[in-house]
This record gives structure tokens, C-alpha cells and sequence, in this order.
């Protein structure tokens, strides 16, 4: 199988999918789930939770703040190095114009980062719903026209080992942090 074909198939699949110029309840809910992945959405909501959190939230909120913010650039230098256009479509402007990339999908990196930094730090209840609500979110990108399948793969791919790797370090970068300035995240 050759490239081209395979890419082929992920665009007649990620067509499949597409909802987002059928109106309806199932285009709706892609809606919500498209853009429940945005990282202004996550960054204002950690930081403002912060503020009134206890130390064990502000450690998940803090290190989920980090690792989107580290994830975000490893996406754009993929997407900068790749440089695949996005689906054709009218929906997802604001996605189309000030990012014309689509691999990987950076809502679906995010959502598996999230939901395995959750595993790792939040409580289960709470690592459970995320893991639950990140293949929604990627899928809701192809379903919007937004993303092909193979850049979801490839975003929760690597999502997944992003927040990995982070797990094994974030630590480390903490504490060299408060030495240096006296600032305690949690």
C-alpha cells in the first residue's frame, strides 16, 4: 500500500465522519466536544482554579497548565515541519485561518495529555470522565471537517507521550523553579 493510497483512505474515511454541514443534534454535540478541546478554554480555567484550590489540585492543575503549554510547541513544530492542509470546509474558521495545518491535531494531543496527566494526579472519578471525554473530543474534530483520522492518531499518539515524559520530569522542573524564585505551585 503506498502512500498516496493510504492517504486516500483517511480522506474518504475522515469524509464519512464529517457532520459539520448536517444540521442536528449529532453536529451540535460535535460542536461542544470540538471546541471543549481549546487550550484559551483549559489555560483560563486552570488558572483561575488555581487560585482556589488546595495543594493537591493545584498540583494537577499546574502540571496540566505546563504540559499544554509544552505540548502546544512540539504540535506547531510538527505541524511547521509536516505542513498537511486541512480538510476542505467552512466550519472552523478561526481554527482555518490562524492555523492552516492539520497534522497532528493539536485538540486531540491535548485531550490525551490531559486525560493522562489526570490519571496520574486527579482524582480516579475525574481521570475516568477525561478518558472518556478525549476520544470524543478528537473525533468531534474529524466529524467538524476539521482534521483527518490520521491526525487525531497522531495527536493522541502524541498527547500520550508527551504527558509521559513530562510525568517522569515535571518534578524536577518544579523544584528548580521554587529554588530559584521562592514560588511554590502547590
Amino acid at each position: 500500500m503506498s502512500l498516496r493510497s493510504i492517504l486516500e483512505l483517511d480522506a474518504r474515511l475522515s469524509s464519512q465522519m464529517r457532520v459539520a454541514e448536517k444540521p442536528g443534534l449529532l453536529r451540535n454535540i460535535a460542536i461542544f466536544f470540538a471546541h471543549s478541546g481549546d487550550s484559551w478554554f483549559w489555560a483560563l480555567a486552570l488558572i483561575i482554579a488555581w487560585f482556589f484550590s488546595d495543594p493537591a489540585w493545584k498540583k494537577w492543575e499546574t502540571v496540566e497548565f505546563f504540559g499544554i503549554a509544552g505540548l502546544a510547541v512540539v504540535v506547531i513544530a510538527v505541524k511547521f515541519l509536516v505542513k498537511r492542509k486541512r480538510p476542505e470546509g467552512e466550519w472552523g474558521g478561526i481554527y482555518r485561518n490562524t492555523d492552516p495545518h492539520s497534522f497532528p491535531s493539536g485538540h486531540a494531543a491535548r485531550a490525551f495529555l490531559i486525560a493522562v496527566l489526570g490519571s496520574a494526579l486527579a482524582p480516579p472519578w475525574l481521570a475516568a470522565i477525561l478518558w472518556v471525554w478525549a476520544p470524543l473530543v478528537a473525533l468531534a474534530r474529524v466529524a467538524m471537517g476539521v482534521h483527518y483520522l490520521s491526525d487525531i492518531i497522531a495527536g493522541a499518539i502524541l498527547g500520550i507521550i508527551v504527558a509521559l515524559l513530562g510525568l517522569q520530569f515535571y518534578q524536577f522542573l518544579v523544584d528548580g523553579f521554587a529554588s530559584k524564585t521562592g514560588f511554590m505551585f502547590w
